[in-house]
């Protein structure tokens, strides 16, 4: 299958720091990716680099036969880079749906696909964002990611800070997304084991370089690069 996503070369950061001094990666449709690394090692700057909020230095982007390099994040957006950010970054003073329709495009995921997928959402459609609990905060975040239609969807930290019963909830329905078809992801996420059972294939970035890049199945049968650089020492 034809790579979809394309980062070549990539020197990216904030200001004058470079946090990543040369990243490639490539990632195929259907493909979902863990990115994994201890904190700090610039797992969101890459994700915020696609989305094109960093201050890039070189390299280049390409989503499909098309170069988005120097596109700004709403163009990126439209060109079908979907994302869900460690703060949700929901419309507080909006209700579910306007949230969801405000942003909206053509394409297989309707609001109404939503509704299927978090049946909770639904159940609060007329109620503000300000009035939602965390979880259904990050399951709106993800539904207005997936209004969009996206080609690309990432996804930083969708479980931190939420009761396990929601985690699992919300595994459950990105593995239901990430399988859907027409897409890939990457997903950041601190709890390693959990991510695998999500996951194609797994890089693990250390000072904004990638360290080591397996498929899930092979991290699953050996933890070793794990340990050695996430310091994890059991399944949690």
């Amino acid at each position: 299958m034809p790579d979809l996503l394309r980062i070549g070369d990539l020197r990216a950061g904030y200001g004058d720091a470079v946090v990543l001094p040369k990243m490639t990666l490539d990632l195929a449709e259907g493909q979902v990716l863990a990115l994994l690394g201890r904190n700090g090692t610039g797992k969101t700057t890459l994700i915020n680099s696609i989305v094109g909020v960093t201050r890039r230095f070189g390299g280049t982007i390409r989503l499909g036969d098309r170069d988005i390099t120097a596109l700004r994040p709403d163009q990126r957006a439209r060109a079908g880079i979907g994302w869900v950010p460690q703060e949700r970054n929901i419309f507080r003073s909006l209700t579910v749906e306007e949230n969801m329709t405000a942003v909206a495009q053509p394409g297989p995921w309707t609001v109404d696909k939503v509704y299927g997928m978090f049946p909770r959402l639904k159940e609060r459609r007329k109620n503000f964002g300000n009035q939602l609990s965390g979880g259904e905060q990050q399951m709106l975040a993800i539904g207005r990611a997936l209004t969009l239609n996206p080609r690309v969807l990432l996804l930083d930290e969708p479980t931190e800070g939420l009761a396990p019963i929601i985690v699992e909830e919300l595994l459950t329905a990105l593995a239901k997304i990430t399988r859907a078809g027409g897409i890939c992801s990457i997903i950041v996420e601190q709890n390693a084991y959990k991510i695998l059972r999500l996951a194609d294939r797994v890089v693990i970035l250390d000072r904004g370089a990638i360290v080591h890049e397996a498929t899930s199945k092979a991290l699953q049968a050996d933890a070793t690069p794990l340990e050695r650089f996430l310091g994890v020492g059991g399944k949690t």
